[in-house]
């Protein structure tokens, strides 16, 4: 267990978690908005979702193990490493979406499509990305200390609402909002549906998250509280 003061220490697998945290984050924006989806399922019925509703929420699970395990400070981090590649991601799609096809090739308009994220959209999943992990990160570590250390489901859930929630406040207005892509009388009706799948999947997932905190824990020896730690989102200091 970690104990603030002391030196920081290195950690074995936390760049690799960091890893998946930003490739999944890169995924879900890049690979997921393009679709939008709609299977029918026993008793629910017909449900309309964008495909990126899969990915998003596995960059929680993630945000919540490196809080878990590693803390805050070394969350935060990883959610700023996420952000600088998410917006390098948007800005590159832009740009190779921008550039002059040549005159043979045919497929501009579907490359627009997939990777022509208006930069409405792109600024919006920018802030309400930063501004929900940051939530996340604060309320689990917060809940840590509160309950020392049980009921993990408690603060994976219970963090996962708040920075969805967040997230969702944030991102649905900013980028749609007047836009005439979703009417803005059925804005609150999909954003509440896209909550509640993220915060779905996030329960489902809750066996996983379960099984990998603890192995985490047992192969770093390390499970750390903030008792005393400064959350500001301002810094890259890990400790």
């Amino acid at each position: 267990m970690s104990i603030q003061g002391q030196a920081p220490r290195s950690y074995k697998y936390y760049d690799f978690v960091m890893v998946a945290f930003v490739t999944v984050l890169v995924c879900s924006n890049l690979i997921g908005p393009a679709k939008i989806s709609q299977i029918d399922l026993p008793l629910i019925g017909t449900l309309t979702f964008g495909a990126g509703v899969l990915f998003f929420p596995i960059s929680y699970v993630f945000g919540d193990v490196l809080t878990e395990v590693y803390g805050y400070a070394r969350s935060r981090r990883v959610i700023w490493t996420g952000f600088a590649a998410l917006a390098f991601a948007s800005l590159m799609a832009w740009v190779i979406v921008a550039l002059p096809p040549a005159p043979f090739w045919e497929n501009q308009r579907v490359y627009e499509i997939a990777f022509g994220s208006a930069w409405r959209i792109s600024l919006a999943g920018l802030i309400a990305f930063a501004c929900g992990e940051f939530v996340n990160s604060v309320v689990l570590a917060k809940m840590k200390v509160w309950t020392s250390g049980r009921w993990l489901w408690t603060r994976t859930i219970g963090s996962t609402i708040f920075g969805e929630g967040i997230d969702s406040l944030i991102f649905y207005p900013l980028a749609f909002y007047g836009s005439g892509i979703i009417p803005d009388d059925k804005l609150l009706l999909v954003m509440g549906a896209q909550f509640l799948a993220k915060v779905g999947v996030e329960v489902v997932l809750t066996p996983v998250t379960y099984k990998v905190v603890a192995l985490l824990k047992k192969a770093e020896n390390e499970d750390y509280y903030d008792r005393d730690t400064n959350f500001t989102p301002f810094s890259l200091k890990t400790h």
